[in-house]
């Protein structure tokens, strides 16, 4: 193949463009002040080029936040050439525009410009979830209430907050005065300009080095390589159109039935080395409920990540860089007024876990022509926000709940994590109780509900949380209603569910999406994890398997012969019984 730079000298400006986005990403979370970045690694870093196509990311960054980049990009770009505004040296623009390209409100992006010998040649983006962004209740999550974007918080659309390299001092007093525990977030802001900054420091150095003209080349040819490598694993895949639907919870106690068990429909044509991506019979928006998604910067995001992750599995292709070449062989269309499209102003806030089923709707599609390269079904993920006054001080704290993914060809699901296009940390117990007015009452393993097959699904948890001061919850979630799918004869794997307890004695179930609710001191949550759906026949699933899952508690000596026929004797597996049971 034919390339503009020695491919050996690509590598090197290659391996130092990684670097960069991976010391934006460290140093954003070392000088973060909120966990969810510094502990859950809700961020991303990454490089542009000056049109906004991604050169590199930072590996720690979620997709959700790395992927949406050139969105950002090119929506504060549009935003400045609709305005008769230009970039200029020593900006630095804020944005967070659901409508232009950002994922919702709460992610906001800065983005420093990157000038060499007077032209523009790129930008150093940081992204980052923030604890409360100014809406109509405390937290950034939870918030599924909301019945347009304004409701949602503060919008920002290429707002400058540095111009000519000094601080534009009213900008960040309205942040300072519009947001709860302003401390915490405008500190986190303040980290990302500075991780932002590093970065373009670092890209102008390596311009300086080996020129623009031999950066250009190198990169260019990075994003023709990254194309290339998707579109031959794409080739591998037999022409034809592959459709698949999934059912999301939407809300489910409400009496308004266009608002509940919402169908995701997707439908994908191959076509030699392009996939197109098709949404239609997917659910009309929600005007007033904000579960409706982004198609740029969130749906987009979804089939990138589950196409690339499912067609070039890390563990084959080994290290692949990771820009804007990937997503050339892939087109999506959306129809405009879906959920998966909306039309502005409809709230967008709360489009995670729909975004999430997305992802999982395009790998239940695309199941049956890779089927040793996907999982079955996700367990989808919930966040929670809690808050209060303590001391006179307003605290808000995010905590994602994990799900599980669905088991694997010749591997069970994993448990207890994010899936998909989500792979944030959890919170550490120690950090959550010695900051906030919350105790952390238990966090194990579900037990008897992974969905049964050769390779069983994984396993949610359980994770309990008491206030110890009055408060509220907010959660935003879904999967409760409809089970993960299970595939190749495997069986579909169990619901969520969310309890509340209350200290004054009781237990309420409650749906996947409740508004602010104030709590008592002594009041508990409890969230049970949805687990993964079951691959392939359970009765085929090893005896030996089976009995390791006994013996540590995830199922039970009577699921065994009920689920997988395997017979449990104490401790051992009666091998008479078990072939009896399994007709052999």
């Amino acid at each position: 193949m034919q390339t503009r730079v020695d491919p050996f000298l690509a590598a090197v400006i290659h391996g130092a463009l990684e670097n960069i986005a991976l010391e934006m990403g460290h140093k954003l979370m070392r000088m973060s002040y909120s966990s969810i970045i510094r502990e859950s690694e809700d961020f991303g870093t990454a490089l542009t080029d000056a049109t906004g196509r991604q050169l590199c990311e930072c590996t720690m960054s979620t997709p959700l936040q790395s992927g949406p980049i050139p969105g950002y990009i090119s929506g504060i770009l549009r935003e400045l050439e609709k305005r008769g505004d230009k970039v200029k040296p020593g900006d630095v623009f804020m944005h967070n525009d659901p409508y232009g390209g950002a994922s919702h409100g709460p992610d906001v992006g800065f983005a420093v410009p990157i000038f060499h010998k007077g032209e523009l040649a790129g930008f150093s983006v940081t992204t980052a979830h923030h604890l409360d962004i100014g809406a109509l209740t405390p937290g950034s999550c939870g918030i599924v209430d909301a019945v347009d974007t304004y409701a949602e918080g503060l919008q920002f659309k290429a707002v400058r907050v540095y111009e000519d390299g000094r601080k534009v001092e009213p900008v960040w007093q309205i942040l300072r005065s519009n947001i709860r525990i302003a401390d915490l977030v405008v500190g986190d802001m303040e980290a990302q300009v500075a991780a932002a900054r590093i970065g373009a420091d670092r890209y102008s150095a390596l311009l300086d080095q080996y020129g623009v003209e031999t950066v250009t080349g190198a990169y260019e040819d990075l994003l023709d390589y990254s194309e290339r490598l998707m579109r031959e694993a794409i080739a591998s895949i037999p022409d034809g159109r592959y459709n698949a639907k999934t059912f999301i919870d939407g809300y489910l106690d409400s009496p308004d039935p266009t608002l509940k068990e919402l169908p995701i429909e997707v439908t994908l044509t191959v076509s030699g080395s392009d996939i197109h991506v098709d949404l239609t019979g997917t659910a009309p928006q929600t005007t007033h409920k904000p579960i409706n998604m982004p198609l740029v910067g969130t749906v987009d995001c979804a089939v990138w990540l589950t196409l690339r992750s499912i067609v070039l599995d890390s563990d084959v292709y080994g290290n692949i860089p990771q820009n804007s070449g990937l997503t050339r062989p892939i087109t999506i269309f959306a129809p405009e007024g879906c959920l998966a499209n909306p039309i502005f102003p409809a709230p967008v806030i709360a489009r995670f876990c729909p975004g999430n089923a997305v992802a999982d709707t395009v790998m239940k599609a695309i199941a049956p022509a890779v089927p040793q390269q996907v999982s079955a079904g996700i367990g989808n993920l919930r966040v929670m926000a809690f808050s209060g006054v303590s001391q006179g001080a307003p605290w808000v704290h995010m905590e994602i709940m994990e799900g599980a993914y669905g088991g694997r060809f010749g591997k069970d699901g994993m448990d207890a994590v994010d899936t998909l296009y989500a792979n944030t940390r959890n919170n550490p117990i120690e950090d959550i109780e010695s900051h906030l007015p919350l105790r952390v009452l238990s966090y194990e393993l579900r037990e008897n509900v992974a969905g049964p097959g050769a390779s069983r699904g994984g396993i949610g948890s359980i994770r309990a949380f008491e206030l110890l001061e009055d408060g509220a919850v907010s959660v935003e979630g879904d999967g409760q209603r409809f089970k993960p799918w299970g595939f190749q004869g495997g069986a579909d794997g169990s619901p969520a569910k969310v309890e509340l307890a209350r200290a004054s004695g009781g237990v309420e179930d409650l749906p996947s999406k409740i508004p602010y609710r104030q709590l008592s001191r002594g009041d508990r949550i409890i969230a049970y994890g949805p687990c993964g759906g079951g691959y392939g026949n359970p009765r085929e699933r090893s005896p030996q398997a089976v009995l390791e899952d006994v013996l540590d508690g995830l199922i039970d000596a009577e699921a065994a012969r009920s689920d997988y026929a395997v017979a449990i004797n104490g401790k051992v597996v009666d091998e008479a019984a078990t072939q009896a049971l399994r007709g052999q």
